[in-house]
């Protein structure tokens, strides 16, 4: 299977794309609520991939009770996290090999993520990466936080290239969202989540890793 059509630009979500990130987000937010005395079933960290912090929050709240403080629980797990990542995250396989690819062909390519900038610049710049991007669209950048489009729209707008001329890479269920609400060329390349049958209908195809979208983009230049 190849593109439907040759893209004008590239955008990456990064957590659990473009860095190994989702699986220490977990790691700190269990061990953070075993301190507290509370369980933290993996179901339950499933369901916050891909949201901003506020929708995070919510669901958090939801489970917890009225009791519960989500951002009493967010510094804890933040201040977790960034013991378990003091060094620098491990970059997916391909990042590398897709982006040298993006600079033969001269496509522009963005990052459109739920994080903060803080979190981009320690988590791509710790890998010399951050200015091989035209564009960073964080948190606090957008109107509506993923799985609402804005986030890629926004994108799109800073590289100047038309959403639907536009290939959007995603591992999350909502950030696939956000990219297809966006009427991008959207690729789902799983990661702590699967591919579910609205994720293939939403997707022109669900790749293995990075390289295998990497292999599609070449075929199609």
């Amino acid at each position: 299977m190849s593109l439907p059509r040759i893209p004008k630009a590239v955008i990456f979500d990064m957590d659990g794309l473009l860095v190994d990130t989702e699986s220490v987000y977990r790691e700190a937010m269990t061990a953070t609520a075993i301190a507290e005395g509370l369980e933290f079933p993996n179901e339950l960290f499933l369901s916050l991939i891909g949201l901003s912090w506020p929708a995070n929050a919510q669901i958090l709240q939801t489970h917890y009770g009225r009791g519960f403080d989500p951002e009493a629980f967010k510094v804890a797990s933040v201040t977790r996290f960034r013991e378990l990542v003091a060094a620098e995250v491990a970059l997916k396989a391909g990042v590398r090999e897709i982006l040298d690819l993006l600079d033969v062909l001269s496509l522009p390519r963005a990052i459109a993520t739920s994080s903060g900038h803080e979190s981009v610049k320690h988590h791509i710049g710790g890998h010399g990466l951050l200015d091989r991007f035209h564009a960073v669209m964080a948190a606090g950048d957008y109107a509506n936080a993923k799985p609402a489009p804005d986030p890629y729209l926004r994108a799109a707008e800073a590289l100047g290239v038309a959403p639907v001329d536009c290939l959007a890479l995603e591992d999350s269920h909502n950030g696939v969202r956000a990219a297809a609400a966006a009427g991008m060329m959207t690729i789902m390349v799983p990661d702590l989540l699967d591919a579910t049958e609205e994720m293939h209908s939403l997707c022109i195809r669900i790749a293995r890793d990075l390289h295998e979208v990497e292999a599609l983009i070449r075929a199609g230049a």
